[in-house]
């Protein structure tokens, strides 16, 4: 009987063990395909960027990206940041009502627009817009052999179709931002001084006291960063597509959710790291 339990309870602990080695494995393997995946958007993106600036030249392609990310990309981001900015100031509005400091809505909202809400709401628009369009666009041209054809021509695909979306997502995505602000803020304006009679003389008065030109580059860098990593996502997915058309949209689909991913993450570290910027410069207060 004992030796029977002792067979068991080994059964049991080599199991227990078993399943343990399998979850190692399994973790690593899921870091070590995080890392490599990082390092080819890195690798990728840093070698399209760089051919951009060599010969032939590509700057019609970069203004006509710009006309897509950026020109095509201002109705939605209007509309969206007027109705942010409104449905965010009647919130703080409700709640500072309570404390009899409705005062201080205007400045809140335009600290949380320029330095928070400006860029990373903007970067998620525009990579669900121009980027899936980016790579469902490589990704069709990959499937129906479009870009083998350049390569036999000799056409640096990077250089002529990666790098020039690139460099037009950086330029475009802080004029959207600064657009986003702007419309954003007028909507607070609008809610704040005449749907709900607050004093605009105090309104503006409070928000020249609290929101400082640093406020509003934070937003501004941010959504340039936003701007590379959506861009080289969704290039990079598009352009590695494989399985036909089945293939271009799990390549768009992932592109799309990676890149709205990581301008999350990316905007708590940056958030971080541009304020300790400010500290060792002595610009923060």
């Amino acid at each position: 009987m004992s030796e029977h339990l002792e067979t068991a309870s080994k059964s049991t602990v080599q199991r227990i063990a078993d399943s343990m080695d399998f979850l190692v494995h399994k973790i690593v393997l899921i870091f070590l395909n995080f890392v490599n995946e990082v390092g080819s958007f890195c690798l990728f993106g840093f070698q399209s960027f760089r051919l951009l600036f060599t010969k032939p030249y590509r700057y019609g392609e970069v203004i006509k990206h710009m006309e897509f990310i950026g020109n095509q990309s201002v109705g939605i981001i209007a509309l969206s940041s007027a109705f942010t900015g409104l449905a965010l100031s009647f919130q703080v509005y409700l709640g500072f009502k309570v404390l009899n400091a409705t005062d201080l809505v205007g400045p809140l909202v335009a600290l949380a627009i320029t330095r928070e809400l400006g860029p990373v709401l903007t970067g998620l628009i525009v990579a669900a817009r121009a980027g899936g369009a980016m790579a469902a666009r490589l990704g069709t041209m990959r499937v129906n052999e479009q870009l083998d054809a350049l390569d036999v021509m000799g056409v640096n695909t990077k250089q002529y179709l990666i790098g020039p979306r690139i460099f037009a997502a950086i330029l475009c995505m802080p004029l959207l931002t600064a657009l986003f602000d702007f419309m954003a803020m007028f909507g607070s304006w609008f809610l704040c001084t005449k749907l709900v009679g607050l004093d605009q003389a105090v309104f503006f008065s409070k928000i020249r006291d609290s929101v400082e030109v640093r406020h509003i580059n934070e937003g501004l860098i941010k959504s340039a960063i936003f701007g590379i990593l959506f861009a080289v996502i969704c290039t990079y997915k598009g352009y590695n597509t494989t399985g036909g058309a089945k293939g271009v949209g799990e390549a768009t689909n992932r592109g799309v959710v990676v890149s709205m991913v990581s301008i999350i993450i990316f905007d708590y570290f940056l958030m971080n790291i541009i304020r300790i910027f400010y500290v060792i410069t002595g610009m923060a207060q």
